[in-house]
């Protein structure tokens, strides 16, 4: 059997296995499919060899060949190499060290208002100005930056997901395989209203319909697709000339997530709220599956360190008044 149909057909057993305890491992399948090809394309018939998953790991599109990336890729390879020893005893597990370690979390784009203000602006401004294209990208932005989606959450919404008379939305068996109801801002819902409407003056609607639609040719009325998205995401970041103030080299969509439970932590803080007792509630609406999740997308974030430290020499001062 030649090494691209074992391979191939061992990733499925692993990924199946490994699902069936509730795991979803998409960015593991698309890492061991892109494996198991690179050793097809490279004619290597033997067994999975620690210098053919060097070779693999040191691949990236962006040809930078940074140790992180290769660091990044072994740790999601080295689980699925120790399971394939059972069946093929010569399996070699590459050392986790070979590329360092693998760097810790990295801090994200926290945007402004201004900023998202100005994104969906630029979004509006798209051409053919007024069009359905350009309320799609505008309303999926801003509903994004607004209740804190993944990409893939905002996607995947059907039309009979978005309640507008309830003004919230059904997020089904998203990633954590677990479905959630968020209620939204009125203005939020506004905007949801309005893009509806036009959508469904273009384009056929049934309950079935994806709420964010392909608006061009053949893609007209089918599901917007994330590739899609994301390349026009980075034309309207490059227009508009932003420059990265987290650490992954660029703004992303994703950052916008981040951003709304900075700033609404940052809100709490400002109402007097007890955060510690709120951070069940914002983890609940993110769909995290543990608390420490959502606390772990607040680490690191200037915004929220220079209001800890406030805090904290308040706290100070106060305990030193008292000393006197």
């Amino acid at each position: 059997m030649n090494t691209r149909t074992y391979l191939q057909a061992k990733v499925d057993d692993y990924l199946a296995e490994r699902r069936q305890l509730g795991f979803e491992l998409r960015s593991m399948e698309y890492a061991l499919t892109s494996l198991a090809s690179f050793a097809a394309s490279s004619g290597h018939e033997r067994a999975l060899t620690a210098e053919l998953m060097t070779e693999w790991a040191r691949l990236d599109k962006k040809q930078s060949h940074l140790p992180a990336t290769g660091a990044r890729r072994i740790e999601v390879v080295r689980p699925f190499a120790r399971w394939l020893c059972q069946f093929e005893p010569l399996t070699e597990v590459l050392d986790e060290s070979a590329f360092g370690p693998v760097p810790g979390r990295v801090a994200p784009h926290i945007y402004r208002e201004d900023e998202i203000v100005a994104l969906m602006g630029a979004a509006r401004d798209m051409e053919p100005k007024g069009s359905l294209r350009s309320a799609t990208f505008e309303t999926l932005f801003g509903l994004i930056a607004s209740a804190g989606l993944r990409v893939s959450e905002a996607l995947a919404l059907l039309d009979s997901d978005v309640d507008l008379k309830d003004g919230a939305l059904t997020v089904r068996l998203s990633k954590c395989k677990k479905s959630r109801w968020l209620p939204l801002h009125p203005s939020t819902v506004l905007a949801l209203a309005r893009y509806r409407e036009l959508r469904s003056r273009q384009v056929p609607t049934t309950t079935e319909t994806h709420f964010f639609v392909g608006t061009r040719g053949r893609l007209l009325g089918q599901p917007l697709g994330d590739r899609q998205v994301h390349r026009v995401f980075r034309e309207l970041s490059d227009k508009l000339g932003w420059i990265d103030r987290g650490c992954h080299g660029e703004p992303r969509i994703h950052d916008l997530r981040h951003t709304f439970a900075v700033r609404r932590v940052m809100l709490w803080h400002a109402q007097g709220i007890n955060v510690d007792e709120a951070m069940l509630s914002l983890s609940t609406y993110l769909g995290h599956a543990k608390i420490s999740k959502t606390y772990w997308y607040l680490t690191g974030v200037p915004e929220l360190v220079a209001l800890a430290g406030a805090k904290f020499e308040h706290y100070a001062q106060a305990a030193e008044a008292g000393d006197e």
